[in-house]
C-alpha cells in the first residue's frame, strides 16, 4: 500500500510543539505533503528538515512566517521541482512536486497551498489569478503520462456537504460560486476527488478545517478544504481514507489515503 498524508500545519514549529512529529512516526506513511510551514529552511532543526527515515523538500516563502510547502518522502524522489512559473505566487511558496519511479509505475506527488481570499478583496482577486494560472499546470500534469496526486489545502469547499453552514457562506471566500465551479471544472476534466470517491456521502466526518473563532472545533462547525485530487488510474486504487481528529496539531486535520499501488 502507498499511504499519502496531506496537512496544513499552520506553522511547522508550532505543530512540532503539539506532537506532530511523534504522531508522524506512528503513521506508516510513504509520502507526506505539508502546507503553510511558515518558516525558512534556515529556521528549522535538522529533525524538521529531514525527520528520521525521511527525505525532506521545501519551497518556502520569501516573506518570513508566511505560507510555504514541503514534502517528506520515505524513498528519495527521482526529481523535485517547485513553483508554477509565476513570480507573484512562486515567492509565496505554494507548490512543490516530487517525481518517483516506483514498482507500480511513475508517480508525481504535489503539495499545493492555494491562496485564501478571506482576508480582503485584494487577496480574493489574487486567489482568482492563481486559479487561472494554475489550471494549465493541472492540465499538464494530467497529460504527463504519469500517475499524479495533487495534495493540499485548496481553500475551496466544493459541495454543500463539504461545510457545516453552507447557506450562510455562499457569499464568502472558500464557497463562492466561481471557486466551486473552478474546482468542479478540474473534476470534469478528469481529476478524481479521492476522498469523495471513497466517502461519497460523508458530511460531518469530512471536515478538515475549523475556525479558531468561537467553538468551531468543539462543535465540529468545519469545512472540507484539504483534498487529494488524483489521475483516474491511481484514484481507482484508493482503498481507505481517514481524517485524523484525535489530536490537534493545527487548525487543519491530516487527511490520509491508502492506495493499492506498489512502492517496493
Amino acid at each position: 500500500m502507498l499511504r499519502v498524508i496531506t496537512l496544513n500545519l499552520n506553522g511547522i514549529r508550532s505543530a512540532a510543539t503539539k506532537g506532530f512529529y511523534e504522531w508522524l512516526a506512528t503513521q506508516d506513511a510513504d509520502i507526506v505533503c505539508l502546507q503553510e510551514v511558515k518558516a525558512q529552511e534556515a529556521d528549522l532543526t535538522a529533525a524538521m528538515l529531514n525527520p528520521p527515515g525521511w527525505h525532506g523538500y521545501f519551497h518556502c516563502a520569501e516573506k518570513k512566517g508566511y505560507s510555504g510547502v514541503a514534502i517528506y518522502a520515505r524513498r528519495k524522489p527521482a526529481a523535485v521541482a517547485s513553483g508554477i512559473g509565476v513570480a507573484e505566487f512562486d515567492v509565496e511558496g505554494r507548490y512543490i512536486q516530487a517525481d518517483f519511479d516506483l514498482p507500480g509505475g511513475p508517480l508525481s506527488v504535489v503539495s499545493l497551498y492555494l491562496p485564501s481570499g478571506s482576508s480582503s478583496e485584494e487577496r480574493q482577486q489574487a486567489k482568482f489569478r492563481f486559479m487561472a494560472e494554475f489550471a494549465p499546470r493541472m492540465d499538464f500534469l494530467r497529460a504527463s503520462g504519469r500517475e499524479v496526486i495533487v495534495c493540499g489545502d485548496w481553500n475551496i469547499a466544493h459541495r454543500e456537504a463539504d461545510l457545516k453552514n453552507w447557506k450562510s457562506n455562499q457569499k464568502n471566500s472558500g464557497f463562492l460560486p466561481e471557486e466551486r465551479a473552478w474546482l468542479g471544472g478540474q473534476l470534469d476534466a478528469g481529476w478524481v476527488d479521492v476522498y469523495r470517491r471513497l466517502e461519497p456521502d460523508a458530511t460531518d466526518a469530512c471536515y478538515t478545517w475549523w475556525s479558531n473563532r468561537g467553538q468551531a472545533w468543539a462543535k465540529n462547525v468545519g469545512w472540507r478544504l484539504d483534498y487529494q485530487l488524483a489521475t483516474p488510474l491511481i484514484a481507482a486504487q484508493a482503498r481507505q481514507a481517514a481524517v485524523y481528529k484525535a489530536q490537534r496539531f493545527s487548525d487543519h486535520a491530516p487527511l490520509s489515503i491508502d492506495y493499492l499501488f506498489p512502492v517496493a
